[in-house]
């Protein structure tokens, strides 16, 4: 989808942060492993401190009723809900794009299927707090239970692959949707394999594997940053956030009054997340009041802003996500984090963490080992369980380094002397930049509706001006 602590909230090359060519056109690197168009990295992030619940992510709480959709509200769920909305934007009067008729409809076709279905959610546990207290209170390990799924996914693989992809004739528009559609049917493939052995590579399919380069940098963090001492951190309630949250959309409608976006509680949420146009706030989430205009600006001025700026624009595919835009996009919301200046040396170690779990789970560590390593690292055992829990639902998810990678991966464009303003019109990867600025010379895209208030507020700008001097990735904490 798509923080602070969240379901999912919520390797490059040798430095980490090399940027990789787009699928269509690289060859497969022998050092990362399979490769396909949405290849990213594995990641979430949690900006809780020590002594907080980790809130920031996508993971549903547990719910009595396993058939609940937690982001439903219909019997259909969300993923109809936007895209009829996306639907009805697209289809109206809009000048010349500079895009065939039936180029865009291609496009609409994949972004409508994408906006169907809720990997993330698919993926992740429904008991989680259950099999949390089983863990830490008696050392049990309790099978995961998962939704089932809305929609049989052979039969969305089928309708796929009757979107004809192949007749675009825009040939970047042509690369970019080729790209998406190779990623949702691996997307597709990986709930048919759910809870099953062939989940995992899959998983690293999608994500890319970790590189040796990305591993050490995990471990040089964790090594480097100094554990937090624990203490008792002022945090906010869920009612306290949902208001911060509600003020900070309300400076975006001064921007444009007509955006679509709002937050709300909900009770089978846990966590904090972004869905479409909506934060969702789960009615048990707390936020450390240190961390808290972080998450604003990760959730809010990251998802939030690219999905209401990617709805606007003539490429549909924009405001759900093009392929392997998860790497960046969670990137991109880390660098708002440091640009707060909220970027906690707890919130980095996490991040790094996720990386080392992954490494260890993909190399053959089991639940109970992947979380004894973190605790031994000094992550607190309730964080350490959250971290492993999310590396190994559904079988393997390898997801849980884009954060770390894709944060590298843009200090690194931002130290090359390039700026982010691009990426805040919709959710796409770094690898496939020059496709969209492509676009952007030929008019295709559209102007910004709004605008991040980190890439605009000089405090956040001058920390943004800092990622410059960084040498070391344990900086960034002070960035």
């Amino acid at each position: 989808m798509t923080a602070a602590q969240t379901p999912d909230p919520d390797p490059a090359a040798e430095t980490g942060t090399e940027r990789r060519a787009t699928a269509e056109t690289a060859a497969p690197d022998p050092e990362q492993g399979p490769t396909t168009a949405g290849q990213v990295a594995v990641g979430a992030a949690d900006g809780a401190s020590p002594d907080v619940p980790d809130t920031h992510g996508t993971m549903p709480a547990e719910h009595p009723d396993d058939d609940v959709d937690p982001l439903a509200t219909g019997p259909r769920g969300t993923g109809r809900v936007v895209a009829s909305r996306m639907l009805s934007r697209w289809s109206g009067d809009r000048p010349d794009t500079g895009l065939s008729l039936a180029d865009r409809a291609v496009d609409h076709e994949l972004g409508m299927l994408a906006a169907t279905f809720r990997f993330l959610l698919d993926v992740t546990p429904t008991n989680v707090e259950t099999a949390r207290r089983a863990f830490l209170e008696r050392d049990e390990i309790e099978p995961f239970g998962y939704r089932r799924l809305e929609d049989d996914p052979d039969v969305l693989r089928q309708v796929l692959y009757d979107i004809p992809v192949q007749a675009v004739e825009d040939p970047v528009l042509g690369t970019l949707l080729r790209n998406k559609q190779r990623e949702l049917d691996l997307q597709l493939e990986m709930l048919q394999a759910r809870d099953t052995a062939d989940f995992m590579p899959l998983s690293i399919t999608l994500y890319g594997a970790i590189t040796p380069a990305l591993r050490e940098t995990a471990e040089h963090i964790l090594a480097s940053v100094p554990v937090p001492e624990p203490g008792g951190e002022d945090a906010l309630t869920a009612q306290e956030f949902l208001g911060l949250a509600q003020e900070e959309i309300e400076r975006y409608r001064d921007q444009d009054a007509d955006i679509e976006a709002h937050a709300e509680i909900r009770r089978d949420v846990s966590g904090v997340m972004v869905s479409g146009d909506t934060l969702l706030v789960g009615p048990e989430s707390r936020v450390q009041r240190a961390r808290a205009d972080a998450l604003l600006q990760h959730e809010v001025g990251t998802h939030l802003v690219t999905h209401v700026n990617g709805s606007a624009q003539p490429i549909a595919c924009l405001a759900t996500g093009l392929a392997g835009y998860d790497e960046t996009q969670e990137g991109l919301a880390v660098l708002a984090e440091a640009a707060s200046g909220q970027l906690t040396p707890f919130r980095l170690r996490q991040l790094a963490a996720r990386v080392l779990t992954v490494h260890r789970m993909v190399a053959g560590a089991d639940f109970h080992e992947c979380h004894r390593a973190l605790v031994e690292d000094g992550i607190p055992p309730s964080s350490a369980f959250t971290t492993v829990m999310r590396a190994f639902r559904s079988g393997g998810m390898t997801k849980d380094a884009v954060y770390l990678r894709g944060v590298l991966d843009l200090v690194d464009h931002v130290q090359r002397g390039h700026g982010l303003e691009l990426f805040l019109l919709g959710k796409f990867a770094l690898a496939d930049l020059p496709l969209l600025e492509d676009l952007h010379r030929r008019r295709i895209l559209r102007p910004a509706r709004i605008h991040a208030r980190w890439l605009t507020e000089e405090a956040c700008l001058s920390r943004v001006r800092a990622l410059h001097d960084i040498v070391d990735p344990a900086q960034l904490v002070s960035a």
